[in-house]
């Protein structure tokens, strides 16, 4: 049996990854929720010269968190560590009382009897929700572009190709995606899958030797719809592998159609090429609804919940244009807003006030009012300071510059959860070194300037109300 523990960092000299301090950024980024379920049991091995050995209890875990969480944990531990490059996992009952642990690249642990590519199993991730079609998605000026350029699809395959449809969290994407999907499931063959469960495929069917099999079920399907595709960021093989079932869907005129969180230029960690591919169809914005698409969805919702109940579940006109007035970043919230108070109704046999609203989404309404973004940040320390937001983000080192950007850096530390890295990227792809440096002077500069120390406390009271107007 292969003992990797000879592999261990010769540098002994070196300070060792403090797991706990992981442990902490682990919770803050992720939620006390996910962090209890998945991450809170994995126990730090030992450190190595390049990478990092962990255990979990069960593969089935490993694997989870491997699909969907591993390289937002390795930008953790990357800020406080960047020798380290990657993460590998070991299962707990591998670890034997003689302190070695086997191989995760050991044949045993990848045999074709452990790990099989199924190709029907692709079925049980491409199944379609009813509920989520055309007739029922909800039209409003944000999102009127998005649902057209779907439709015409559904109408007229390739006229867009690839069609790439992006907006923030519970905007509608995927909706639309199992929409387009619902319409022609019966015509052609139709593929819809996350970016995060093809890349979980692609690496089944490499294990199992089956790679033949997986290209041969993604190039020969009529319709490929693939949902969040800045999942597949940093993973290049993968991106390879996609790159040439797109061009192979591309050359038969077969159908692409894409959703992300952003444009495909800020796409980040992906391939240029395939951005490029993403950029030469018709990309549309999914825009932040504004308060009429909000009351509309909500006046919809409660329709459906009063049925679904068939009960005297009552919501106000007041209270359904209060939600739509503080609740404005996601339809999901929307939704989950609506679910509360209707639970409430059924368990008091009530009415909600508005007054017990509040109480009722209390953290809801915390969050919409205390939603912070690096983007924000940037323009209120900007506005602040009197420099362009293309000043702060330059190459440029003169003092009148450095001074707001460091303020900026350390603001994004104070008030959002965004890692090192991540915030290193948001300022013209710093290193996350320069923004430990900026956090350090200006916690330094706020104990020895009183002047500097209030501006911040100012500035964070602006930032943090989002008062963008009043500086």
């Amino acid at each position: 049996m292969k003992n990797i523990f000879k592999e261990k960092n010769q540098s002994s000299f070196q300070k060792k990854l403090n797991w706990e301090d992981v442990q902490h950024e682990m919770k803050k980024k992720f939620g006390k929720d996910i962090y209890d379920s998945w991450l809170k049991k994995i126990e730090f091995i030992d450190e190595f010269s390049n990478y990092i050995l962990i255990s979990v209890s069960t593969r089935f875990i490993r694997d989870w968190i491997t699909s969907r969480y591993l390289d937002q944990i390795l930008n953790i531990v990357q800020s406080y560590k960047r020798e380290i490059n990657r993460i590998e996992f070991t299962i707990k009952d591998k670890i034997n009382n003689g302190n070695e642990i086997k191989d995760i690249n050991d044949k045993e642990e990848f045999s074709d009897r452990n790990v099989s590519f199924i190709r029907d199993s692709f079925l049980q991730y491409n199944r379609f929700d009813p509920n989520k079609n055309f007739q029922n998605f909800i039209l409003g000026s944000s999102n009127k572009l998005a649902y057209e350029a779907s439709k015409k699809v559904t109408q007229d395959l390739a006229h867009y190709n690839p069609l790439y449809l992006y907006g923030g969290v519970g905007m509608g994407k995927t909706h639309l995606l199992n929409a387009i999907g619902l319409s022609l499931k019966q015509k052609k063959k139709v593929m819809f899958i996350s970016a995060e469960r093809f890349m979980y495929q692609f690496v089944k069917s490499i294990k199992s030797n089956e790679m033949v099999k997986f290209k041969d079920y993604f190039r020969n399907t009529d319709i490929l719809l693939i949902d969040d595709i800045q999942f597949m960021n940093g993973k290049e093989a993968m991106q390879e592998e996609f790159f040439h079932t797109f061009n192979a869907l591309i050359d038969k005129q077969s159908q692409i159609i894409v959703s992300a969180d952003r444009p495909p230029n800020k796409l980040s960690r992906i391939q240029e090429r395939i951005k490029s591919r993403f950029s030469g169809g018709l990309v549309v914005d999914v825009q932040n609804s504004d308060f009429e698409l909000r009351y509309n969805i909500v006046k919809a919702k409660t329709v459906e919940l009063k049925l679904f109940h068939s009960s005297q579940i009552n919501i106000s006109e007041e209270i359904q244009k209060f939600i739509c007035s503080e609740i404005t970043s996601s339809i999901r919230e929307l939704e989950g807003a609506l679910n509360r108070i209707v639970t409430f109704s059924k368990i008091y046999n009530k009415t909600p006030s508005l007054s017990e609203t509040k109480i009722i989404l209390k953290d809801l309404l915390n969050l919409s009012e205390n939603r912070v973004t690096i983007d924000v940040i940037q323009s209120i320390v900007c506005k602040f300071f009197k420099i362009s937001k293309n000043e702060m983000l330059s190459a440029r080192r003169s003092r009148y510059l450095v001074r707001p950007r460091q303020t900026a850096i350390y603001l994004a530390k104070l008030l959002t959860s965004k890692s090192l890295p991540e915030i290193g990227r948001s300022f013209s792809n710093r290193d996350h070194t320069t923004v430990i440096h900026s956090v350090k002077t200006i916690e330094k500069l706020r104990q020895e300037d009183k002047e500097l120390n209030s501006n911040i406390d100012n500035l964070k009271n602006k930032i943090l109300y989002n008062k963008v107007n009043e500086i």
